[in-house]
């Protein structure tokens, strides 16, 4: 078989960490991020993804695999500039791939890109349009980025690409939006609306895209634990209440907290909270060879111990 020989955008993140590490002991490995570091088991040179070089970088290094893990997940408040490193990123790391005669593309999408819209089907599969709506910023960016990559499979079907449809990451250590809401005292919901939840293991992230580049597989999946959790047994796995509140309260709360700067989050958020995308796992196990380890459930009570252990640590305990 060819030699394999990876450059892992975003290396410096948790998932980039554990693909290069365990990568490097089969492949030649070289991460680029914001910050240059040399005490993983691999080099991460300093490099934006939306800098030309990353070209240049490519073909001296000789690179066949590429992984794209770079993203802003949370973004601030210049969607400019976000714009431009989610989807100006993306595209310079693929036309620096077509230039370099790369062979292979990872790109760790999201089924946000889904959008949330009260018309969403219980379960999502790969087949269903990719409706994310402009006021959602971090989903528009990944719909755009995949109809970037669809491109991309037309005017150079050389570079195969494997598309990963992730849902809501969950591990001992994460942080994001969506964690936020579970360290609440009470799980704060939308009265009429179960707002289920599918969640991922972080560890099978990283599996997945490890069975994905060893195997050189290509295709879009979308990337889910088995089951879904309601907003009640989310709650429940926490041992706390839930606060379930009318639709236009929520939506007048949250307008009231951007108009007066309390908060980045608009009326929009109402949809995030009622209509998430429920991502069908089936093609993932079937077609692409991945059985995640933890189920939506078990990922989430790997979240909840943790969360539970550091609410019992005395202050100032690490």
């Amino acid at each position: 078989m060819p030699e394999k020989r990876i450059l892992i955008t975003g290396a410096g993140g948790y998932v980039g960490r554990i693909v290069g590490e365990r990568l490097a002991a089969e492949h030649f490995v070289v991460g680029a991020d914001l910050r240059a570091r040399s005490d993983l088991g691999f080099e991460i040179v300093a490099l934006d993804v939306r800098d030309p070089r990353l070209r240049d970088l490519m073909a001296d290094l000789r690179i066949s695999h590429v992984i794209h893990l770079a993203a802003v997940l949370e973004g601030g408040r210049d969607r400019k500039t976000d714009y431009d490193i989610d989807v100006g990123g993306t595209n310079n790391v693929v036309a620096c791939a077509v230039d370099a005669g790369v062979r292979h593309l990872t790109v760790s999408s999201s089924g946000a890109a889904y959008g949330y819209h009260a018309d969403n089907p219980a379960w999502i599969t790969e087949d269903h349009p990719l409706r994310a709506s402009e006021r959602f910023a971090y989903a528009y960016h990944k719909r755009v980025v995949e109809q970037l990559l669809a491109r991309y499979r037309q005017l150079a079907p050389q570079l195969g690409q494997l598309v990963l449809r992730i849902c809501t990451v969950l591990g001992a250590t994460t942080k994001n939006q969506i964690t936020a809401l579970f360290q609440q005292r009470r799980i704060l919901g939308v009265r009429g609306s179960d707002s289920r939840f599918v969640f991922i293991w972080d560890e099978d992230v990283a599996g997945a895209i490890l069975h994905g580049v060893r195997g050189d597989r290509t295709g879009v999946y979308n990337l889910a634990g088995d089951g879904a959790m309601t907003i009640h047994e989310i709650a429940e796995a926490l041992g706390k209440p839930t606060r379930m509140l009318p639709a236009f309260v929520i939506r007048q709360a949250l307008g009231i907290g951007r108009f007066f700067r309390l908060s980045r989050y608009g009326p929009e958020q109402l949809d995030f909270l009622r209509y998430r995308p429920v991502l069908d796992n089936r093609r993932l196990k079937e077609v692409f060879g991945y059985t995640p380890q933890k189920t939506s459930a078990e990922a989430f009570q790997t979240f909840a111990e943790a969360q539970r252990g550091r609410e019992r640590a005395p202050a100032g305990a690490p």
